[in-house]
């Protein structure tokens, strides 16, 4: 059974770091592209970050890029978002999700979604 699990979220400070956590079972990192997305209230779901299960490579969209970084772990099979720097508006629940490629999976198109883990920016 395939299952992404999030983990690490919680209340930080304006210019803190966080790292989340998705951990992968009933498949292994190499069989699918890993991305983060993330949900606020009132605002569309965001994309923020992918990384590829064929190669590695890493991509970044919008307003994350230099803030964010995705990495994996494939002896524990997870997949890590560092976030430094928070801004009140990264305050959301970020979501691992999994799909093909990190083509698809930036354009929304994945196969496997977790149940999010809430991130609240505040001082």
């Amino acid at each position: 059974q395939v299952q992404l699990v999030e983990s690490g979220g919680g209340l930080v400070q304006p210019g803190g770091s966080l790292r989340l956590s998705c951990a992968a079972s009933g498949f292994t990192l190499d069989s699918y592209s890993i991305g983060w997305f993330r949900l606020a209230p009132g605002k569309e779901r965001e994309g923020v970050a992918c990384i590829s299960g064929s190669d590695g490579k890493t991509y970044y969209t919008g307003s994350t890029k230099g803030r964010f970084t995705i990495s994996k772990d494939h002896a524990k099979n997870t997949v890590y978002l560092q976030i430094d720097g928070f801004k009140p508006e990264d305050t959301a629940s970020y979501h691992c999700v999994a799909g093909d490629t990190c083509g698809k999976v930036v354009a929304g198109r994945y196969d496997y979604w977790g149940r999010g883990t809430q991130v609240t920016v505040s001082s």
